[in-house]
């Protein structure tokens, strides 16, 4: 069993942004193929006792993620991730939102564009996510609504899927 690292965040209101580093016990490919594989994505993205679970998925520039988190109790949150740019084993950025069950953005909730950097280290690999908000309230609402934790606990999972070598 290896021991799980630590998410670290930074917060930037002012900019409207918040960085996201994390490093895991892996090499580049296989880090990279769990954040880009649905199947693999759909055992690690959601923090317990939630699942992802993949409605489609296009992992291009101009493709789409749909997928949607399902609570202990059958609850869905719908979202998408339209991918903006990738530079495989590097880079992907994309928008993600919020979204019905038929895929359109819900207006009240925020909004944000992601850029994951994927770097090898001496012991593995650390994945930088930059993500960017229309506004600081989007920001706020996303930070209140448990992102951090609900993202460290995603990562967990990652670190324990990674340790079975995918």
């Amino acid at each position: 069993m290896i021991a799980h690292k630590e998410t670290i965040y930074t917060k930037d209101p002012s900019n409207k942004k918040m960085k996201v580093i994390r490093e895991f016990d892996a090499p580049v490919e296989a880090v990279w193929k769990a954040w880009t594989d649905a199947s693999l994505l759909d055992q690690w993205w959601a923090p317990h006792p939630w699942k992802a679970r993949t409605q489609s998925m296009d992992f291009k520039d101009g493709g789409t993620w749909f997928y949607y988190m399902e609570g202990p109790k059958g609850e869905k949150q719908h979202s998408r991730a339209d991918y903006t740019g990738i530079t495989p084993l590097k880079e992907f950025s994309g928008d993600d939102a919020f979204c019905d069950e038929k895929g359109e953005r819900i207006e009240n909730m925020p909004t944000m564009h992601w850029k994951n950097t994927f770097a090898k280290t001496k012991d593995g690999t650390r994945v930088t996510s930059e993500l960017t908000f229309p506004t600081a309230a989007a920001l706020d609402k996303t930070v209140e609504m448990g992102f951090k934790e609900g993202f460290a606990a995603a990562h967990q999972n990652l670190d324990e899927l990674l340790e079975r070598n995918i």
